[in-house]
Order: structure tokens, then sequence, then C-alpha cells
């Protein structure tokens, strides 16, 4: 269950400035029914200050307390002055949220930014369409874009996945997906390396890889089930580590060792490294 600061729960339960100005002058739209987050920001000027604003939203406790944040907030400044906050600014105000809550003030910012250009006369920005099939409808995510993720930056679990696209953080139908897409490109030469895979690494790049497998492939696995593993030593292609937490107790830890640990170095490092339980 998410943690929630007294603000938000303050600004979920008693919205202010709920509603719509008819006749704004700047409106901005921002968000998708579908996928469960939409936010339409009223504004209204005078002489360019912000005299008064207006949220209608279909969403999450945390989007109604981030659009209602953000109408507080813009009120009484100038458009140069509002135009200048961010998300980070609505989180603030808020006194913070949850990771997973953290596009809810995404939203408000891109709708103000949208209000503004609309007010201005211009239209607002449009991001040029991801290439590739949408995976997260909520965030807009490709499959290349999850791909380059995982072979630019490493990335090979999904929480880190989230943190880094933010894709899964918004309705979480599209994990499965992700999870999918990870597992099969974990397995490719490119993951965590610029280097063609084979067996002719030094040494120490060698070392290198199996460190980064385990830290960030093997490890995240196994905390999922309360386990964990340490490695203890590197020498040729065998491969010491020792198996901890709720995996140390297991009646399956050589089953864990040989068709997971052992499976996966030798997807990504190397076929010939055997794994020795100490």
């Amino acid at each position: 269950m998410w943690e929630y600061t007294e603000k938000v729960k303050e600004l979920y339960t008693n919205p202010k400035n709920v509603g719509k100005i008819e006749d704004a002058d700047g409106v901005g739209y921002v968000g998708s029914v579908v996928c469960g987050d939409a936010l339409t920001l009223y504004i209204k000027v005078k002489d360019g200050i912000i005299t008064d604003a207006k949220f209608e939203t279909f969403g999450c406790g945390s989007a109604i307390a981030s659009s209602s944040a953000l109408t507080e907030m813009i009120k009484g400044k100038t458009i140069e002055e509002a135009e200048r906050i961010t998300n980070s600014d609505i989180v603030e105000y808020l006194g913070g949220l949850p990771d997973q809550k953290i596009h809810c003030s995404v939203m408000g910012s891109e709708a103000l930014i949208n209000a503004i250009a609309d007010y201005r006369g211009e239209k607002p920005q449009v991001e040029d369409e991801p290439s590739g099939e949408i995976v997260c409808h909520c965030m807009n995510i490709s499959d290349v874009q999850i791909r380059e993720a995982i072979h630019k930056k490493g990335i090979v679990n999904i929480d880190d996945m989230m943190e880094h696209l933010g894709s899964g953080t918004v309705c979480g139908t599209c994990i499965p997906k992700i999870e999918d897409i990870i597992e099969e490109e974990k397995g490719r030469c490119s993951v965590q390396t610029d280097r063609s895979c084979n067996d002719s690494m030094t040494n120490l790049q060698k070392m290198k890889k199996i460190e980064d497998v385990i830290n960030n492939v093997i490890r995240p696995g196994l905390k999922r089930d309360g386990g964990d593993i340490e490695l203890i030593d590197i020498n040729g292609d065998d491969v010491s580590v020792r198996l901890m937490g709720a995996c140390s107790r297991c009646m399956t830890a050589s089953m864990t060792l040989e068709n997971f640990v052992q499976e996966e170095l030798r997807k990504s490092v190397s076929k010939s490294i055997v794994i020795k339980h100490v």
C-alpha cells in the first residue's frame, strides 16, 4: 500500500478549483481516459497574470491532488513564472508522492505547458511518435525504446525499467510484455557491452561481466522471492557463489543454481561457466 502525505490526502478528499472556466483564456489537455488518467486545465489571464485556474481530472487520488496543487500554485503568478513550474515543484508542494505516482505530477506540468501555449495562440509541441510497437500505452513507450534501454543502459529487470522509462507504472497491464522483451534481449550479445558476444574476453573483462550479470539480473530475481546471492570467487570459468536469505534454506537451491544462476551466466557471459556453491 502506498504512503501518502497529509497534503495529498487533503487535496484528494477536498480538492480546490475543480470545474471548468467557460471563457478560459487558455486550455490544456493531457492524458488518456483509456489509461486511467486525464486532465484538462483552464486558466484565466489578465495583464499577463493568471487570475484563476480550474481543472477537470479523471484519475486516481494522486492525479486529483496534483491537479489541485497545480491550480493553487499558478494563481497570482505571471505567465512567465508559471511556465517555470516543473513536476518536481508539484511533488515538493505535496510533500512527496510515491514513485509509482510521479507520472501524475508530470501530467500536471504538461497540461500547464499546453494551456499556456493555447493562451499564446500556439500549438502545443507534439513529440514524435516512438518507432516500433507501443507496449506501454499509458506512457507511450514502444518496444524499441525498451530494447534500447536494455542494450544502451544495461537495464535488465522490470523495476529498473519502470524507474528509467516509467513504463508499467500506471495501469501495469504492460508489465508481462516488458518482462518478455527483457528476457528476449538478455540473451543477445550486446546487453551491457559494446563488443560482439564471444569467449575472447580478457579475464578482467569476464570477471566484470560476471559481476554485472549477478548484480543486475540474478540478484533482483532472487530478491523478489526473499533470497539473495553473494559472489565469492572467480577462477577461470569456475564461479563460486553463496546463496543467502530464503534461498539458503530452500530445498530446491541446487536447481536454482543450475537452472537460473548458471544458465544466466552462460547465456550472457560464457557457455563454459560452471557454478559452484560454497
